[in-house]
C-alpha cells in the first residue's frame, strides 16, 4: 500500500526529513486546495517566534512537498517530531500532484498553541524555503517575502 505525506513547513527540506529518519522513495510537489498558509503555530523552543500551520481558506491553497513513504508505518516516525498530539495533530487531506489527486498525511496544529501575530525564526523560515524545487515561482516569491520574528 502506498503511503504519502505532505509538508508544508520546515519538512518541505527533504535533507532535514531524511536527518528524522524518514525513510521515502519519491519526492515531488504538491496542492493543498482550500487552505492557507500561517505561521501562527507558537514555537516551543522560541516562543515569540511561529511555525507553519495550515488554516481553511475556501479560495486559498498550500504549496507543499509530497514524500511517497516506503511503507506505511514510517509517518509514525515524524509523531515525534511534530510532539504528537500536544502541538500538532495528524490530518489526512487530498493533494493535487502531477500523477492525480493522492491522499497524504499531513499535520495540523492544536487550537491551544495558536497565537495570532507570531512570524518565523530566519532559520525556520531557511527550511521551508529548501523545498524551492517543488514550488511554483510565484509560492517561492511570496514564501520569500516572509517577515521573520528576528529580523
Amino acid at each position: 500500500m502506498t503511503c504519502w505525506y505532505f509538508a508544508y513547513g520546515s519538512n518541505m527540506n527533504p535533507t532535514r526529513v531524511s536527518a528524522r529518519g524518514l525513510r521515502y522513495d519519491t519526492v515531488c510537489g504538491g496542492l493543498l486546495r482550500g487552505f492557507r498558509l500561517k505561521f501562527d503555530k507558537q514555537s516551543r523552543d522560541h516562543p515569540g517566534s511561529g511555525h507553519a500551520n495550515i488554516t481553511h481558506a475556501a479560495s486559498d491553497c498550500v504549496e507543499g512537498v509530497l514524500y511517497q513513504l516506503c511503507s506505511p508505518d514510517e509517518i509514525a516516525r515524524m509523531d515525534p517530531f511534530e510532539n504528537v498530539p500536544i502541538n500538532y495533530r495528524r490530518s489526512r487531506v487530498s493533494i493535487v500532484a502531477a500523477q492525480g489527486d493522492i491522499d497524504a498525511w499531513t499535520y495540523v496544529a492544536n487550537p491551544a498553541v495558536i497565537r495570532e501575530g507570531l512570524r518565523p525564526e530566519r532559520a525556520y523560515l531557511a527550511h521551508v524555503l529548501a523545498g524551492r524545487p517543488y514550488l511554483s515561482d510565484a509560492y517561492f516569491a511570496w514564501l520569500s517575502a516572509t517577515a521573520c520574528a528576528d529580523e
